[in-house]
């Protein structure tokens, strides 16, 4: 449902977007009889818009994880700089809890190596042209989530100074984890934190991620579709034991992947807990 705020400012064109996003979550943006190329902003983020048919040109906007909340100005602009649309958005407070990992001797030895960061900068700063996926998305595993997106992680009680970028699946070892969308895999190798490692490009900006895998079932420049298994649940790298860690990332910012996939709901014992 989109919810305007208030009325633009300035409009050129007829852009729809909701009036309102939380933290960790995408603000689809739509707009109608568009020219040429188009830029949106907001908060300090700009991103392209794609061309979707019939003279629409549409684009997601993620809103990080730590953004402060507040109302900010949404602005679409022709790529020459010429303002065509502002409305207030308000990001609101996604109220995320705090959660303790106890790790292992292993877990604790672990780092990543610098060839391997530099591979996920550049596969999460990936925006692809050609759309592959369509909606709904498909669920990686069908199992509860024990670990939601956007927690700020302590380690052994100690602040970690980061927050979870995806959502942990209790999902048994073995089981066959699904492509949530179609696209191309740009990653398929085993790193040390996130152990066996599936990456997917969906295209304009969407990406997807699937860790700790026993074993890869892909690789790396096949194309894969919506529901095609790409691995299998392991405890691979930086993990307490079998489960399945699914994140999204928008245009080169970490989402919810809840905000596509709201069926799938907390474990009992997290559903039956509160906020630390």
């Amino acid at each position: 449902m989109l919810v305007l705020l208030a009325p633009p400012v300035c409009a050129r064109i007829n852009v729809e977007a909701a009036g309102a996003v939380r933290q960790g979550e995408v603000l689809r943006i739509a707009a109608h009889e568009a020219a040429g190329d188009l830029e949106a902003t907001l908060a300090g983020k700009t991103i392209r818009l794609f061309p979707g048919g019939d003279g629409e040109a549409v684009g997601l906007m993620p809103v990080n994880a730590l953004q402060e909340p507040g109302t900010f100005p949404l602005i679409v602009k022709s790529t020459g700089g010429e303002e065509l649309f502002r409305r207030d958005v308000n990001i609101e407070d996604a109220g995320f809890e705090k959660q303790d990992i106890k790790t292992s001797r292993n877990m604790r030895g672990l780092s990543a190596k610098p060839e391997e960061v530099k591979l996920m900068q550049k596969f999460n700063s990936t925006v692809s042209d050609r759309r592959f996926w369509v909606e709904p998305f498909a669920r990686p595993t069908p199992d509860c989530m024990n670990s939601p997106f956007g927690v700020q992680r302590l380690h052994d009680g100690k602040p970690s100074g980061n927050y979870h970028r995806g959502l942990d699946l209790r999902s048994p070892a073995g089981r066959p984890i699904r492509a949530t969308a179609a696209g191309k895999v740009m990653i398929a190798r085993r790193m040390a934190m996130p152990g066996n490692i599936v990456g997917i490009d969906h295209g304009q900006g969407l990406l997807t991620a699937y860790l700790h895998m026993s074993r890869i079932a892909v690789k790396e420049g096949a194309m894969v579709k919506r529901g095609q298994i790409i691995g299998y649940v392991g405890s691979t790298g930086f993990a307490t034991g079998p489960h399945l860690h699914w994140s999204m990332v928008a245009n080169g910012v970490a989402v919810t992947p809840l905000q596509w996939a709201p069926e799938i709901k907390a474990c009992a014992a997290r559903a039956a807990g509160t906020k630390p």
